[in-house]
């Protein structure tokens, strides 16, 4: 293993480290416009009664949540991944190399998610992501999010509690307030005291392990924080899927898993 790659592995994942990575300026902000551009035209196919599949949109839950454009009332767009603008940006040589130095060299994307944080719409409650991912091996996945808008204290950014990727998957409990977003949870059982905002630009990506904790606030501004997250897994992982409203096991709606590195180079 390269001394980078065992350096992020261990800022990733190592004790007294923070869990994540902040990499400024990693794609031109050009890059994530070709996304949004994208997502804004799903949204609007989608809200006139057209097949999006393999693609998932997902609507704000908050009662009178509304807005002008389709879009302006999309909560997040799953199962993007095989598309141009968002395969090509996992093709890219730093890509890559980041994913390979964190994970290995046999690789699968298996998740993928265009987060709208419109004027007005909730932050998502304190989580972590293995939560979401029962696999078996639990470990190791990482998520790297690209910034597609600036993200602030006043639109809803990012807060990461650093270190807490070396526990366990917490006890998490459904989103207690009334009309919050289908499959939001919540940690109720530790300090969150230590965290941190993640003020980022367009083009700044985070690379974070996935069990760090974090959350993100109320979008209180005028303007939209929109971000697209990867997330990566071992091949070979075996995923069983996600509980129904009854607690049985069904298949996920929002997974999709592609191969992606094999021996350390891309099979897309």
């Amino acid at each position: 293993m390269s001394s980078s790659a065992h350096d992020l592995r261990r800022r990733l994942r190592g004790e007294d480290q923070p869990g994540y990575v902040r990499l400024p300026g990693f794609a031109a902000p050009e890059t994530g416009r070709r996304m949004l551009d994208d997502v804004i035209a799903l949204a609007r196919q989608a809200a006139a009664g057209r097949d999006v599949t393999p693609s998932l949109v997902t609507l704000e839950m908050q009662a009178g949540f509304g807005g002008t454009n389709p879009e302006d009332r999309v909560s997040k767009i799953f199962r993007l991944h095989r598309r141009p603008a968002f395969l090509d940006f996992l093709g890219w040589p730093r890509v890559v190399e980041l994913v390979g130095a964190a994970l290995g060299g046999d690789v699968d994307c298996f998740l993928s998610q265009f987060i709208f944080k419109n004027p007005g719409a909730w932050g998502q409650p304190w989580h972590q992501d293995s939560y979401y991912f029962p696999f078996q091996p639990r470990r190791p996945i990482i998520g790297l999010w690209l910034a597609i808008t600036e993200a602030t204290l006043e639109n809803g950014c990012l807060h990461v509690l650093p270190g807490s990727q070396v526990e366990p998957v917490h006890t998490h409990v459904r989103d207690r307030r009334p009309d919050a977003n289908h499959g939001y949870v919540e940690i109720v059982d530790h300090d969150m005291g230590a965290s941190v905002p993640c003020l980022l630009d367009p083009g700044d990506l985070l690379v974070f392990d996935s069990h760090l904790m974090h959350r993100s606030t109320d979008n209180t501004s005028s303007g939209m924080r929109a971000a697209m997250v990867w997330h990566f897994a071992t091949a070979g992982s075996i995923d069983p899927g996600s509980r129904d409203a009854q607690g049985r096991w069904r298949p996920s709606p929002v997974n999709d898993w592609m191969p992606y590195l094999r021996g350390g180079k891309t099979v897309l």
